[in-house]
């Protein structure tokens, strides 16, 4: 009895394929409805040969079924189904769940976030690419001194960054009683201003037993850090001295480049805990593109000193 019905191209992911004519070869060309048809694989693919089902038995190669031996031109292909296309593989809505999908199947191609897609960015939360580490700032380089430097220097600040910070921690002079100072680089020099009325600076803190220590200085050729001297391990056993400098908006052109500061240090004086903020100013409107820090004398002996910067 004839099948009644709608036929299998219509229902199911079934593809009925044109049945090939045999001629004795192993080779035979795919095709739908006389157009070449390329498969998604040969397990997609069902064969029947004089009434027996071949499948898994040849391979396909584009669109082209290889069989491996001849087959014979008297031979009858009776039918031939391709399963992986068709009105079923579009699921319905909603029907595709997290479990269905393997690892590293949705590319970067497949969101519709806005933003540039790139090795940079990352994805936020509100479906917008963003450019990564953006108003944190980030690590660029450190120096670790071991034996003694007259400075440590910072000669390049890139234009990447907005604003920038020096972390400096387990600093020891060599020589006791010494003063922790930095001075700046502008834009197209070669060395560090030190002009005498280049810098405006003053500070702020405490020592031991509550003594208020600050100082100040409105034309100066560096800019100090602390209000009174720092101790050097020779003068107070274990003496350490530690630094938080920040730099603001060091490449603008129309603000002078202020300096803030944070310090906690062995006080030179009386060998107490001291610590003291500070903040001064380079007296120039010029871009910078290097920091120095030193010691009003003498040699800095050890200390790590970390250089971060902040993005906008």
């Amino acid at each position: 009895m004839a099948y009644l019905g709608r036929g299998l191209d219509k229902i199911s992911n079934i593809e009925v394929l044109d049945n090939i004519t045999f001629d004795g070869s192993s080779s035979y060309s795919i095709t739908k409805g006389s157009v070449a048809f390329t498969p998604n694989s040969a397990q997609s693919c069902l064969i029947s040969i004089d009434g027996v089902v071949q499948a898994t038995n040849f391979t396909v190669s584009s669109s082209t079924i290889n069989f491996g031996v001849a087959v014979a031109s008297t031979s009858t292909c009776n039918f031939f189904l391709h399963y992986g296309t068709g009105v079923m593989t579009v699921p319905s809505d909603g029907s595709v769940t997290t479990a269905k999908l393997a690892d590293s199947s949705v590319s970067l191609a497949k969101l519709t976030a806005t933003g540039t897609k790139s090795s940079s960015t990352f994805l936020r939360g509100d479906n917008t690419f963003a450019e990564a580490g953006g108003g944190a700032f980030e690590l660029i380089s450190t120096t670790t001194v071991t034996t003694d430097v007259a400075s440590v220097d910072f000669d390049t600040l890139s234009t990447d960054y907005k604003d920038f910070k020096i972390i400096a921690s387990a600093v020891k002079n060599a020589t006791h009683q010494k003063d922790p100072q930095i001075r700046v680089k502008r834009s197209g020099q070669s060395s560090f201003d030190s002009g005498a009325s280049d810098y405006l600076w003053n500070t702020y803190g405490f020592r031991d037993a509550n003594n208020v220590i600050s100082n100040y200085n409105t034309s100066s050729n560096m800019i100090r850090l602390t209000g009174t001297n720092c101790a050097s391990e020779s003068g107070v056993s274990g003496a350490s001295n530690n630094f938080e400098i920040d730099f603001y908006n060091v490449h603008g052109t129309n603000n002078k480049k202020f300096v803030r500061s944070f310090s906690a240090f062995t006080d030179g004086a009386y060998g107490r805990s001291a610590h003291a903020m500070g903040s001064g100013y380079r007296n120039n409107q010029e871009a910078l593109i290097g920091v120095q820090f030193f010691f009003s004398s003498g040699n800095i002996d050890e200390g790590f000193f970390s250089l971060y910067g902040r993005k906008i």
